[in-house]
């Protein structure tokens, strides 16, 4: 456990290659604190706030992130292996080369985040606020994003391969270029309501 209690504050620390496996935070507020190269594994942190921390080379395995709010964060070249941020809210943040792989990002307010340079493989977005994602050229694949609401989201030359995109409309959202399977294809073009046969 963290030597913290819920309502601390933790200001302009530096924490740089700090291990934070098994430890737990809940209703802290973490402000200006560099976190760079930091790493973990089991961690986790319940309705936190993050203001200005830098997450850049991070590495995190199994944690979890629930109902945290990141403002004005840096999470370049971060890494989440397993993680669970089920109702976290990015604001503000970059995003530059994410890798997630796997873990349950559902109920996540990433609206109008530019994850262009992400790799999400497996990721569950279920009920997701996706609204305006700046995702183009992003890769997400075997993806669940049922239920988002990708309303206006940039998804030109996204690698989509695998994903479910029964929430993707078409007529709001950018598809130029974007990769997807046969199958999936058939789902966009049954959203726009046309009857797909086979010849």
């Amino acid at each position: 456990m963290s030597a913290s209690e819920a309502g601390d504050r933790i200001v302009d620390e530096d924490w740089y290659a700090r291990d934070l496996s098994g430890t737990a935070w809940r209703d802290v507020t973490f402000v200006d604190v560099d976190l760079t190269e930091a790493a973990g594994v089991g961690a986790t942190f319940e309705e936190c706030t993050f203001r200005g921390v830098k997450f850049n080379a991070a590495s995190f395995t199994e944690c979890a992130f629930t109902a945290c709010v990141f403002d004005r964060c840096n999470f370049f070249d971060v890494t989440f292996e397993r993680c669970k941020l089920m109702g976290s809210v990015f604001s503000n943040s970059k995003l530059d080369l994410v890798k997630v792989e796997r873990g349950n990002w559902s109920f996540v307010d990433l609206s109008r985040a530019d994850v262009g340079s992400a790799r999400f493989d497996g990721v569950r977005f279920r009920e997701a606020n996706l609204r305006e994602l700046q995702a183009r050229g992003a890769v997400l694949t075997g993806c669940d994003l049922s239920g988002a609401d990708l309303e206006l989201a940039n998804l030109s030359g996204a690698a989509l391969l695998g994903s479910d995109l029964s929430a993707v409309d078409p007529r709001t959202a950018t598809l130029d270029g974007a990769i997807v399977t046969p199958d999936q294809a058939t789902v966009l073009v049954e959203s726009l309501g046309l009857v797909v046969r086979p010849v």
